[in-house]
């Protein structure tokens, strides 16, 4: 079972608490080179549906999950090395320098990064290149991971919140590499910003509630439509 899908996930149940879904009967399909936006207001479950997917927890009840046809585990160590992610906020390997935490990255998922010097400069990232993680500003650390990301090129891009952080150079030169990731695989990223949502993606999924409230897909991704969605 695929239908010509990535990812599909029918009825997805995430608590922390037992008897209080943060999410309840979640459905999505993930599509082969596209660019998926969710978005919700805070609280809605957007990063803890990414930490559900990323295998980080394990108070969840999913009916099925496939990944490219086959049945999904997301603690997976196949389906691990075709996914990165990009937390909202992370302090893990605060002790290496950036370059020693992509070369890391680089050596754990087996290939080279690409293009990784066209990225430092295009998220003008020059100056940190050495510097500890722990000393980067939150901006900056933010950088590091998503030039790490863009560089790695996984199948699938996960970003929770991507634009936090971010100067202004940085977050137009961020919506172009989202909106060329086409070519090598697909994107799924959160944020309730609606200009990163309405600028870069093919589709946009309305989180409230810890349920996709509505979709959206190509002319129908207008701001006014979305916000109407979000103030209902």
């Amino acid at each position: 079972m695929n239908n010509g899908k990535m990812l599909v996930l029918n009825d997805l149940n995430v608590w922390y608490t037992p008897g209080k879904p943060v999410l309840e009967k979640l459905s999505m399909e993930l599509g082969t080179n596209e660019v998926i936006g969710l978005i919700g207001l805070n609280g809605a479950g957007k990063t803890t549906f990414i930490k559900t997917l990323s295998g980080l927890l394990n108070t969840f009840h999913v009916k099925a999950a496939w990944w490219q046809g086959k049945p999904l585990l997301f603690r997976d160590r196949e389906f691990k090395k075709e996914r990165y992610v990009v937390f909202a906020e992370d302090h893990s390997f605060q002790f290496f320098t950036f370059r020693e935490y992509a070369s890391y990255v680089a050596a754990s998922y087996g290939r080279k990064l690409s293009d990784i010097d066209e990225l430092i400069y295009g998220f003008h990232f020059e100056e940190y290149t050495d510097v500890l993680l722990k000393e980067l500003s939150t901006g900056n650390l933010k950088k590091a991971y998503l030039i790490t990301a863009f560089a790695l090129k996984p199948i699938l891009l996960i970003l929770d919140e991507p634009v936090n952080g971010l100067d202004f150079q940085s977050t137009e030169y961020l919506y172009q590499q989202i909106s060329s990731y086409r070519q090598y695989g697909t994107i799924l990223f959160s944020s309730h910003i609606l200009e990163s949502i309405c600028l870069t993606s093919d589709r946009v999924a309305v989180l409230e509630q810890g349920q996709i409230k509505r979709s959206f897909d190509g002319q129908e991704i207008k701001a006014e439509k979305i916000r109407e969605v979000l103030s209902e």
